[in-house]
């Protein structure tokens, strides 16, 4: 089995090194601008962004709710730079310590308060959504196989502005060509021998990415490719615009108030789903965990095992599938996440350094356009690994 050095963000330059030293400044600021934190939330905001660009790993207070469980998570990190933690360990624990400083989890008037709702609601009131809405009674018309391409293709490419689901005849075809692996076929055959498929899918950011995740998850269902659908999603609030049941009711509330009959119809179709259990959204602490799918706690693996295909969203959920580390982009898929309890496929636009499963000359073509095609959010992927049914 290949091994990969895994990444972390003590080199100035490297795009994990940019994560903590330009990304995060940006988002403190703009939490700290979004909503009215009082003196003692903005100070321990600050003292989080000192620490974690050129102070030592400091453990949750002993007052925390999970500060045992850190303590076992982060043996031998505590008192080291962030820097020499794993990226994926250390960015996860960022984000805790960020709701810790907000006051999310601690008694008193912020108390449940998501630091990142003004962020979200406004990406879901914007006027484009209106147009994104609107232009679902242009899918209507499509064969039902095609309109299946359609709503996988913006459900990988939903969170760019410039598509969703306003995905014409050209447009697919022009971002299909920045699509640098396509296993869609597999998907879909996999689902059709199934007698009575379950998909379930773990979602990534909510807003206008939510919106085509569910769109598509209605299609699943209302076109038989589908007999139960389940949505997993984040237990709190977690980088940035990660969807929690909060998102998805309200991204369900969203398609109800159109405008279009099409959107309408299909926040109905999920909100009836949800009532007669045909689509079930479900939670677990392991999606704000630092740890990779590797790492999957029993019993949620016995949830996923169930599962004929789990579809995988986004960036973070493709480096905790095939283990945050600098592999040769060349390394199977199929071998990477082979362990894991259901077929699975990962629908993911590159914004980090993880990748595998390309063809050479695919690598070949990629690395002499001289840009950094792996972080850039230009490129997408759908990869599927279907186990033998048995």
């Amino acid at each position: 089995m290949p091994t990969a050095p895994t990444i972390l963000s003590d080199i100035p330059g490297s795009f994990a090194w940019g994560v903590f030293h330009e990304r995060h400044p940006k988002l403190v600021q703009q939490v700290l601008d979004a909503l009215p934190y009082g003196p003692t939330e903005r100070a321990a905001v600050e003292e989080l962004l000192s620490e974690s660009t050129s102070g030592v790993l400091q453990l949750l207070d002993k007052s925390a709710h999970d500060h045992q469980q850190w303590l076992e998570w982060g043996e031998g990190l505590f008192g080291r730079p962030w820097g020499e933690a794993p990226f994926l360990w250390a960015e996860s624990y960022f984000y805790r310590r960020l709701l810790e400083a907000t006051g999310f989890f601690r008694p008193g008037a912020w108390q449940g308060i998501d630091p990142f709702a003004p962020f979200k609601s406004a990406e879901l009131a914007g006027a484009s959504v209106d147009d994104e809405l609107a232009a679902l009674r242009d899918l209507s018309s499509l064969p039902a196989e095609e309109r299946a391409g359609v709503l996988l293709l913006s459900a990988l490419w939903g969170n760019r502005a410039d598509l969703s689901f306003q995905i014409t005849a050209s447009a697919q075809t022009v971002e299909s060509s920045a699509l640098i692996a396509d296993d869609s076929p597999v998907l879909w055959s996999t689902l059709a021998a199934a007698s009575n498929p379950k998909v379930c899918v773990i979602a990534d950011n909510a807003g206008r990415e939510l919106l085509p995740d569910l769109v598509l998850i209605d299609h699943l269902l209302t076109g038989g490719l589908a007999a139960e659908a389940v949505l997993y999603v984040k237990p709190s609030p977690y980088y940035v615009s990660d969807a929690t049941t909060a998102d998805v009711l309200a991204t369900i509330e969203r398609l109800c108030a159109g405008p279009g009959q099409e959107a309408e119809l299909i926040g109905r179709q999920l909100w009836r789903g949800l009532n007669n259990g045909t689509f079930v959204i479900r939670t677990h602490q392991f999606f704000c965990a630092p740890l990779p799918f590797h790492q999957l706690p029993a019993d949620l693996r016995a949830e996923l095992s169930a599962a004929t295909m789990t579809i995988l969203k986004g960036d973070l959920n493709y480096r905790r599938l095939v283990g945050d580390q600098l592999w040769d982009a060349t390394v199977p898929f199929a071998e990477r996440v082979e362990y894991f309890p259901s077929s699975v496929a990962a629908l993911r636009t590159l914004k980090s350094d993880v990748i595998v499963g390309l063809e050479g000359p695919v690598v070949a073509g990629l690395e002499v356009t001289g840009e950094p095609w792996r972080t850039s959010g230009k490129y997408g992927l759908i990869q599927v690994h279907a186990r033998t049914q048995r």
